[in-house]
C-alpha cells in the first residue's frame, strides 16, 4: 500500500552492521505510520533528481563503503531541498569516508570505539562491547524525539565521535580515560544528535551496533521517534 509520505531506505556496506535485517526493524514502522517504503542496496538512487523530489525520508544503514560525486549532489540536494535524512551508527555516522562533504552534512564522524582491557579481548566483536551510559542533556527533556526518556545503559560498541559545533546534541557518553588508554582525561561523544541542513532534517543515534541494541526500548523509541521528526 501506498502511503501519504514516502521513504527511501539505502542499506548496504559492511555487512557487519546487518543493514537488511537491521532495517527490516523498522520498515514496518514506517508502513505503519503511512509511508510508503521503497528499498535500495546502493546509494545510486541519490543520483535520481527526478525521483529524490518524491521523498520525503532517507533511511540510511551504509557502513564504509563509498558515494559517487553525482550520488553525493544528489543526496545533498534532497536534503537542502526538505527531504529528512536519518540513520544510526556506522550506517550515519561511518559512511562514506571517501567524501569530506558528507562529513560536512551529517556533522559527525566515527573514530573509533575502545575497547575491553587487552586481556579481556578475544578476537571477536564482543572485544569492543563496553558498559556505558547515554546521558540526556538538558534540550532532550522537551525535544520531541527524547521527552519523558532518562538516561540509559548499554552494554556494546561505544562511539568517539569526531564533531562540530552545529549539531544540536540531545544525549552524550563520556569515554573513561582508563590506565591502559592512551589518552588522559575523560572524553565526551554526542550520542544523538540532530542537525539543520537547508531545509531538511538530519537526526543521528549512534547506539546501534547490532539487533540486540536496535531492540533496546530506549534505542528503539529514539530512532522511531528520530525518524518521524526528520521527515518532511
Amino acid at each position: 500500500m501506498t502511503g501519504a509520505k514516502t521513504a527511501l531506505v539505502v542499506r548496504g556496506g559492511w555487512e557487519g552492521h546487518q543493514p537488511i535485517e537491521a532495517t527490516e526493524l523498522f520498515i514496518p514502522f514506517l508502513k505503519d505510520n503511512g509511508y510508503g517504503v521503497r528499498v535500495e542496496g546502493s546509494p545510486k538512487i541519490y543520483a535520481d533528481a527526478e525521483y529524490m523530489t518524491t521523498v520525503d525520508l532517507i533511511v540510511q544503514c551504509v557502513t564504509m563503503s563509498t558515494i559517487e560525486k553525482d550520488e553525493f549532489q544528489g543526496l545533498r540536494t534532497a536534503v537542502e531541498n526538505g527531504t529528512g535524512l536519518a540513520g544510526w551508527h556506522g550506517g550515519i555516522a561511518d559512511s562514506y569516508r571517501n567524501t569530506s562533504d558528507y562529513l560536512h552534512l551529517i556533522g559527525g564522524q566515527f573514530a573509533c570505539h575502545p575497547g575491553k582491557h587487552p586481556d579481556e579481548r578475544a578476537g571477536g566483536p564482543a572485544d569492543n562491547y563496553v558498559p556505558y551510559t547515554v546521558n540526556l542533556l538538558p534540550a532532550a527533556a522537551d525535544h520531541p524525539i527524547t521527552t519523558g526518556l532518562e538516561d540509559f545503559h548499554l552494554v556494546t560498541e561505544q562511539y568517539w565521535v569526531l564533531t562540530d559545533s552545529y549539531v544540536d546534541v540531545l544525549a552524550a557518553t563520556t569515554q573513561k580515560a582508563r590506565p591502559w588508554d592512551p589518552w588522559h582525561r575523560e572524553v565526551a561523544s554526542p550520542a544523538i544528535w540532530t542537525r539543520q541542513w537547508g531545509g531538511g532534517r538530519i537526526f543521528v543515534c549512534t547506539p546501534g551496533h547490532s539487533l540486540e541494541i536496535l531492540r533496546d526500548s530506549n534505542v528503539r523509541t529514539i530512532i522511531e521517534r528520530g525518524l518521524l521528526w526528520a521527515s518532511r
